[in-house]
């Protein structure tokens, strides 16, 4: 059987993602309660259930300490688990829930600062999930509309199973840091094709972008240091029982250089490691289907 636990902060989306598993033919459930997970995963089995959905969140705070070590147990009796942990900036969550109307389940004062107590309720469930978080594939929504949460799952699911998967995240830094960068390299300092007017409307996956770049003496420096950086270290990750890694990659405008780099370095990484790559500024600049 193969188990994928949906946790996450109020707001980022977890409904979305249990429905992009449930298209791709898991049995969802959503918020089940810790203290039935592994009775209900042997009900599963007897039923002979071979891929199946959890959604849990901070309505449980009570007893989500138990979850790691359920999932160790699950782990060892022969399940494939897989942890995504969805998360957003604050700011972004305070205006989903400006948008909706909906009350954050942790928001118990009674203020007439509204926006002051959702933050306040924000960062407490952060630090109530923050044992899931660390050890699961974390998945920044801030900028992603439903449609794109739900390939992006659907991605995630597809990659093989492995000890270790290797994340490479292109991103603008006008438009805020990820807040799922485990590691994360600022390349404003190297020269942008969006001053060559031929390349300004071309992004970093481009030939003549490429070509521009890849001529660069900075710009191969910066390469070789990341690089170098990542060789060295992401063996010890792997030791740490790290299940992803994310790297990101930021530029002013997240359209070339950061784009060619995050490319570039899937491409080196994807001989040893499972690589996956996002490039958020461009993934969300795409119409939906």
């Amino acid at each position: 059987m193969e188990m994928v636990l949906i946790t996450g902060v109020s707001g980022s989306g977890k409904s979305v993602a249990l429905r992009a598993l449930e298209d791709s033919g898991y049995y969802c459930v959503d918020n089940l309660p810790p203290e039935l997970l592994m009775s209900f995963i042997s009900l599963q089995q007897k039923h002979q259930a071979e891929r199946v959905a959890i959604a849990m969140d901070v309505r449980s705070a009570a007893a989500l300490p138990l979850v790691p070590g359920q999932l160790e147990t699950l782990k060892r009796a022969g399940i494939s688990v897989r942890l995504l942990f969805l998360d957003a900036a604050t700011d972004t969550l305070v205006r989903r829930y400006s948008e909706t109307r909906r009350r954050h389940p942790l928001s118990t004062s009674v203020t007439t600062d509204q926006r002051h107590a959702l933050v306040e309720a924000i960062h407490l469930e952060r630090e109530l999930l923050s044992d899931l978080r660390t050890t699961s594939m974390v998945v920044d929504t801030s900028v992603m509309r439903p449609s794109q949460l739900q390939d992006s799952v659907k991605a995630l699911i597809s990659l093989p199973h492995s000890q270790l998967t290797l994340v490479f995240e292109s991103f603008a830094f006008k438009r805020g840091i990820p807040v799922d960068a485990d590691f994360m390299f600022d390349v404003r300092m190297l020269p942008n094709p969006h001053y060559e007017d031929d390349l300004r409307h071309q992004t970093g996956r481009d030939t003549a972008v490429i070509e521009f770049l890849r001529n660069q003496k900075d710009v191969r420096r910066m390469f070789d240091d990341i690089e170098g950086f990542l060789s060295r270290w992401i063996h010890d990750l792997a030791k740490d029982h790290r299940s992803y890694v994310t790297v990101a990659i930021g530029c002013t405008g997240g359209q070339h250089r950061s784009v060619y780099l995050a490319e570039a370095l899937a491409k080196s990484f994807r001989t040893q490691w499972v690589t996956l790559i996002r490039h958020r500024e461009l993934d969300a600049n795409k119409p939906d289907q």
